[in-house]
């Protein structure tokens, strides 16, 4: 076994763990690993938005939006840092290079989502996420104090006398590896590779879980799942490609086997997948279609332009056509228990993005706050470990 030693050890190489790195001192030796290569994480996948507090008047609004979705299940403090948090995670993205759509005069271009009470999601046409994750990365490869080991599996954590002292580790070649550190992150995504239809990569299979609970760390609401109302329909096996809940904002309908309207489209994700779950029970079918008849041609080109060209890839011209959508497994609500700061039960480990559950999303996710989410606590977690007071400026 090879040992190393590092400052800090982050699991994952999505958002959560790219922004803990970009915010840990510089004079902190840090090691991030990768399941697989960089390219594979669920943050890539990412279309719909993140959202922003607009102003002080959009508060209470996007804070009741947030805790309607989540059927109040939501520890109300980790809303309120999440909210407070949005705008200087926002400024500090564009400040990096991330481009969202401007309106003319160069002021943010806001759209809405399914139960938003205004637009407030912030976008870069349907591939926001990847747009930030690609900077994101790109940034962190260029410290100095940041090492990235690709094809590099977690397998467990070290303790010493109930204290986090870093994991193991191994390799694709099958080296193992003994990763020393002061202070470790979990930021190892979801579990949709556990599920046979899933919007997820099938390498997240809710490792830092796992390794979590055989060591006595806490977990919360490990049963709320997400499932996604609308997923591109195929027979083809592997991961379901996801049509943005963000078409539904811009107009986008769901019909049924005879063109008809069934639900409204723009109510919380839970509420809709069961709506399509009921009509295709009850017309004995295996998808329902989404139309974008309503949807400007220019707003289709511009704002879902992956999107149509994947649909038109499969016979699919949304211009013209409806396409068969079904719900698929999409997101973690539940994880391992931290606190505001993403700290766990065991010191010196802490835990962000999909894999922790610090309350935000209560039983179900309000659109576009999870990148939201897992920058401001990934960001918490860096300042805690650096012994800076949490700021939301």
């Amino acid at each position: 076994m090879k040992h190393l030693y590092y400052d800090v050890a982050i699991a994952g190489c999505g958002i959560a763990g790219l922004y803990a790195a970009l915010h840990l001192p510089p004079d902190r030796k840090i090691l991030m690993l990768s399941k697989g290569d960089l390219s594979t994480c669920d943050s890539m996948l990412a279309q719909g938005g993140i959202c922003v507090l607009r102003d002080e008047d959009d508060y209470d609004s996007y804070f009741e939006d947030t805790m309607r979705a989540g059927h109040y299940e939501n520890r109300r403090e980790s809303v309120d840092i999440m909210i407070r948090g949005s705008r200087s995670v926002i400024n500090h993205l564009m400040e990096l290079g991330v481009h969202f759509a401007t309106n003319p005069d160069g002021t943010l271009l806001y759209t809405k989502e399914g139960a938003h009470s205004r637009p407030r999601i912030c976008f870069h046409e349907d591939v926001t996420g990847k747009e930030i994750t690609t900077v994101l990365l790109r940034t962190v490869q260029s410290l100095s104090n940041v090492t990235i080991l690709e094809y590099t599996t977690m397998t467990d954590l070290l303790e010493e006398e109930g204290k986090c002292t870093g994991i193991l580790a191994e390799t694709a070649d099958g080296e193992e590896l003994a990763i020393h550190s002061k202070d470790t992150i979990f930021a190892t995504g979801g579990i949709g590779g556990l599920y046979k239809h899933s919007t997820n990569y099938p390498i997240l299979t809710g490792d830092g879980c796992r390794i979590a609970e055989k060591h006595g760390v806490a977990l919360e609401h490990m049963d709320y799942v997400q499932i996604h109302p609308t997923s591109f329909y195929t027979e083809e096996p592997g991961r379901q490609f996801l049509i943005s809940e963000s078409a539904r904002g811009e107009g986008a309908v769901l019909l049924n086997h005879k063109g008809e309207r069934f639900t409204n489209e723009l109510e919380p994700r839970d509420v809709v997948s069961a709506a399509i779950h009921k009509e295709m029970e009850k017309e004995q079918v295996e998808y329902e279609f989404l139309s974008f008849a309503n949807v400007p041609k220019e707003t289709i080109l511009h704002h879902f332009p992956h999107i149509y060209e994947h649909c038109l890839k499969h016979g699919y011209d949304i211009l013209k056509e409806p396409i068969p959508i079904v719900p698929a497994q999409h997101y973690f609500m539940g994880g391992i228990h931290v606190d505001s700061n993403s700290q766990t039960t065991m010191p010196h480990l802490y835990a962000v993005g999909e894999t922790s559950c610090n309350g935000v999303h209560g039983r179900n996710r309000l659109a576009s706050n999870s990148l939201l989410e897992s920058l401001v606590f990934a960001r918490r977690a860096a300042w805690h470990i650096a012994g800076v007071p949490a700021t939301n400026g």
